[in-house]
């Protein structure tokens, strides 16, 4: 909200205020930092059967107890680590996603070590920029997520499926999604498609 008036956004911001800053601050905004991209895949993992909000809400919490999401030393967290994780409250206590989270880390490190960048494979299926999803409708999944997801999954990634990938596609603004009644989509949309789709009701 500005000024008292009230804009309209995606859907699945609600009513509430955190995910409103979300949206308008980050969500969908291109992120080509390769730490931050493995960050927030990492947190749509543990948003997995939850509300995004859930996450939200202790991502500096997960930020503290994983290191600042540095993969070196999230690589080298034990069992003892693990206990530690699952004691914290300021997290989601899942033992299979902090354990997915840990082989996650090695992982992407080993992707380094054969020389992979992290940021560059991620956008990798999107080598012209983001896609714009011009169909009027915001899907679960897509043939860009499922074939990242499967990408990731060779790799030794867990807690990556196509539902998932898609979320953090959307939010690291490989995948521009924003409803077409959203404020934001006018601006995000190429100029050639806003005009028909901003016409098309809400998927």
């Amino acid at each position: 909200m500005s000024g008292g008036v009230t804009q309209r956004r995606c859907a699945w911001v609600g009513n509430s205020e955190l995910l409103a800053a979300y949206h308008d601050g980050e969500w969908g905004r291109p992120v080509h930092d390769g730490r931050a991209l493995w960050e927030g895949l990492m947190l749509e993992g543990f948003q997995a059967g939850l509300s995004w909000v859930t996450v939200l809400k202790r991502r500096e919490g997960f930020r503290r107890a994983f290191a600042g999401f540095d993969p070196v030393r999230v690589a080298a967290f034990d069992e003892n680590d693990v206990e530690r994780l699952m004691a914290d409250p300021g997290i989601i206590r899942a033992r299979r996603k902090i354990e997915a989270t840990i082989g996650n880390a090695r992982a992407l490190l080993r992707m380094h070590e054969r020389g992979e960048d992290f940021a560059t494979f991620a956008w990798s299926l999107t080598p012209d920029g983001p896609v714009h999803n011009r169909t009027g409708h915001v899907l679960a999944q897509s043939p860009l997520s499922q074939a990242m997801s499967a990408a990731l999954r060779a790799r030794g990634f867990r807690f990556v499926g196509p539902v998932i990938v898609h979320a953090w596609m959307q939010a690291m603004g490989m995948i521009v999604d924003h409803d077409p009644g959203c404020h934001h989509y006018q601006g995000a949309v190429p100029p050639d498609c806003a005009t028909a789709k901003n016409s098309r009701a809400r998927g």
